[in-house]
């Protein structure tokens, strides 16, 4: 199974930290979805809809034990769901996606989540504070 990124995990160090392993990726886009900071957090969500596309990084060919990896990392706030991605040769893939459940959605924030104001601001924070979670 492929795996689309669209937060934190498009740092392929913290990937790697996630799941247990190396994978390789490359950028790719999703339609129909909208990404948002979420409030309090350095990381984002991404909710369904029409008209809206994320930018992100797909990683290929995850294994079962890197999914249930990153189903323990991501929690409970998040659904892990099918989506069909588009990469920069014009490939549509099936892959794995973390999308908010709509009981959190009074937790987004507005406008777009800065990936690169992550890098500059964020990332530091987040590997201390989210790195440690317990590894199955």
């Amino acid at each position: 199974m492929h795996c689309f990124t669209y937060g934190s995990l498009m740092c392929a160090d913290i990937m790697a930290r996630a799941t247990g392993a190396a994978f390789d990726a490359q950028p790719a886009l999703l339609h129909g979805y909208i990404r948002h900071p979420l409030r309090g957090e350095t990381y984002p969500a991404i909710v369904a809809q029409a008209g809206a596309s994320v930018t992100g990084r797909l990683y290929r060919d995850l294994d079962e034990h890197a999914l249930q990896r990153l189903d323990a990392f991501e929690g409970g706030m998040y659904e892990r769901r099918t989506v069909t991605v588009e990469t920069p040769a014009g490939e549509h893939l099936a892959a794995a996606a973390y999308v908010l459940r709509p009981a959190f959605a009074h937790l987004l924030g507005d406008g777009e989540w800065d990936f690169e104001a992550f890098l500059r601001h964020g990332k530091q924070h987040f590997e201390a504070a989210y790195l440690g979670f317990s590894r199955a």
